[in-house]
């Protein structure tokens, strides 16, 4: 009687933690963190296609202005995926606009590659970019 009982609170307790542990990964992911993008240096940045499509500028204060390269509106809701020191990934739905998925890695302070797809615009979009200070703005 007494072994089944320490049996049943062992299982009991595994239980439990792993009820919470898997509670805490949501938690974890949703964070928004981000501290790779607020590393990277601030000012003008040109974001060059590999798809040969023409560069464009853009001015980073934050560094998440590189999350949402194709979708411009301010008003999108994010839910953070990896937020490691080199890397990170972030979904992101913009109502009324589509949705998409970036990924940023970082080589330099000043030069990270970027990975994004989704929709925008009623239209699939898949970039592959590199993104380079290049300036003050």
């Amino acid at each position: 009687m007494e072994q089944r009982l320490k049996k049943r609170n062992i299982r009991s307790a595994l239980l439990g933690a792993f009820v919470l542990s898997a509670g805490a990964f949501p938690l974890l992911a949703q964070s928004d963190g981000l501290a790779m993008l607020a590393g990277l240096s601030k000012g003008e940045w040109t974001i060059t296609s590999r798809d040969g499509a023409a560069a464009r500028r853009i001015c980073v204060r934050t560094g998440r202005e590189l999350i949402q390269i194709r979708h411009s509106q301010p008003n999108c809701n994010r839910f953070v995926v990896e937020d490691g020191s080199a890397e990170v990934s972030v979904q992101y739905t913009c109502p009324g606009n589509g949705y998409g998925r970036t990924s940023i890695r970082r080589e330099t302070a000043s030069l990270v590659q970027i990975e994004s797809q989704g929709i925008a615009d009623g239209l699939p979009f898949q970039v592959a970019a590199e993104a380079r200070r290049t300036g003050t703005c």
